[in-house]
């Protein structure tokens, strides 16, 4: 093994030439923590909506009298007003900065939320026609496009290089926490109270954590140094859309995102449909799945920031869950063949497992990428891959309905192991040292390593 230099990238540039200090007399070293619980809370918020609200899915179909075609169609809006609207987002937070996109963006989610808790709602004299419904949702996905690019390049902006795979893992865990905490919540709420409850709910998580990103989230104060200059370079230079290994990065995640989105959307639809179970097994078996992609991405973090191996790390995961979903495929072709007592807990393990594999490598692909991308340039790369990732939370759900009636839930989960086999090769090939920073920004912490990624 080799002694080898590794850029640590303590001070992170800024729009105006400045360095910003890691721990300003402003704010003390652990401020940067309270950044980071910010932008899980707000992502937590975010997600219960995108994720928690396909949950609800039988209770959607039913009190909107939906079939599946509509909810497919209604629950993909949700994901394009994302889509759409995440690159826009993540430019203007380069623009002007982390704290006003953000508190931009939750209130106007609150704000519209609480809108659609009093006029697009079933009742016992109206029902809300489902293009009513799916320009609502597509709105909710436009309005949370902010929240994304805009707490990641916060994090990008406080963490040194050597955390920032372990503190974007724990931002994404408040994917599969608001996902978690929506899962077992909302499918209840929808059925004892309406889905007024459901968005009022949604509405008033966004307006808390709007409250606390206003407290909290703040600019790192910058101060002069001599090298200013030397430490706006960035390893994507100054146009990240014009890189094409971002544009490798970004296609790979939303790649893998399909099949992800499979399980979020339409899982609860294939455990009651296919499977025959009720809602406390669903949401159990989607809580759990959500669980295990949180402690995965902390895990997933801290391990890749240890071992600089984060390349290696998302071939590897698209590899696990193309096996994991082939095996829930091919559980489901066989079915006809397992006994009852057998087959209903072997569905839900092959599709909690599958769930997991498929969710775990978040917070390490969105480092890598924000890392080559450079810290003034995070807002655009991350938006540009959540831009991809929500393509998906379009196409999937809207494609479903139509493999089902040609291929069955078989083709579907085998559909789902074709796309996170076809990411394995689009993520980028181990390099010989990690691109964590440019050498101009390099503080010169030698680490022994016989592979760094």
């Amino acid at each position: 093994m080799s002694a080898i230099t590794v850029s640590r990238c303590e001070d992170t540039p800024q729009p105006n030439g400045k360095i910003a200090s890691l721990a300003p007399a402003a704010f003390g070293p652990g401020h940067r923590w309270k950044v980071l619980g910010i932008g899980v809370v707000a992502n937590a918020c975010f997600s219960a909506t995108f994720s928690g609200v396909p949950s609800t899915a039988v209770f959607l179909r039913s009190g909107y009298h939906l079939g599946n075609g509509q909810l497919g169609l209604v629950l993909g809006l949700l994901g394009l007003g994302v889509a759409l609207s995440e690159l826009p987002w993540g430019l203007l937070t380069d623009r002007w900065g982390d704290r006003y996109v953000l508190l931009t963006g939750l209130a106007a989610t609150a704000a519209w939320l609480g809108l659609m808790a009093l006029l697009v709602v079933p009742s016992a004299l109206h029902i809300p026609g489902v293009t009513l419904l799916a320009v609502a949702f597509l709105v909710t996905g436009l309005l949370g496009g902010s929240v994304n690019g805009s707490s990641g390049r916060a994090i990008m902006a406080w963490f040194h290089e050597g955390e920032r795979g372990f503190a974007m893992s724990i931002r994404q865990t408040a994917v599969p926490l608001g996902g978690g905490l929506g899962a077992l919540v909302l499918p209840s709420l929808a059925s004892a109270h309406g889905f007024a409850a459901v968005f009022g709910l949604l509405a008033l998580a966004s307006a808390v954590s709007a409250f606390f990103a206003w407290l909290w989230l703040h600019q790192p104060p910058a101060q002069d140094g001599p090298h200013s200059n030397a430490n706006m370079a960035s390893p994507a230079g100054s146009k990240p859309l014009r890189n094409l290994d971002i544009w490798r990065i970004a296609m790979a995640i939303g790649l893998l995102c399909f099949p992800q989105v499979a399980v979020l959307t339409f899982a609860a639809v294939f455990l009651h449909d296919f499977g025959g179970m009720g809602t406390a097994v669903i949401s159990a078996s989607l809580a759990a799945v959500q669980v295990g992609a949180m402690i995965m991405r902390v895990w997933s973090g801290r391990f890749t920031d240890r071992h600089r191996n984060r390349r290696s790390f998302l071939r590897l995961c698209s590899a696990l869950s193309a096996m994991a979903f082939a095996v829930l495929g091919l559980l489901v072709m066989a079915s006809p063949a397992i006994p009852a007592p057998v087959l209903v807990p072997a569905l839900v393990a092959a599709l909690v497992v599958a769930g997991i594999c498929v969710s775990s490598w978040h917070g390490v692909a969105y480092t890598e990428l924000a890392t080559l991308a450079g810290a003034n340039h995070a807002g655009t790369a991350l938006g540009l891959a959540n831009s991809f990732v929500f393509v998906a939370f379009f196409l999937v759900p809207t494609a479903i309905p139509g493999l089902l009636i040609l291929v069955s839930w078989t083709g579907v989960w085998l559909a789902a192991a074709a796309c996170a086999l076809v990411a394995w090769p689009i993520f980028l090939q181990p390099a010989s040292l990690s691109s964590a920073c440019p050498r101009s920004q390099n503080r010169g912490v030698a680490v022994e390593h016989g592979k760094l990624d």
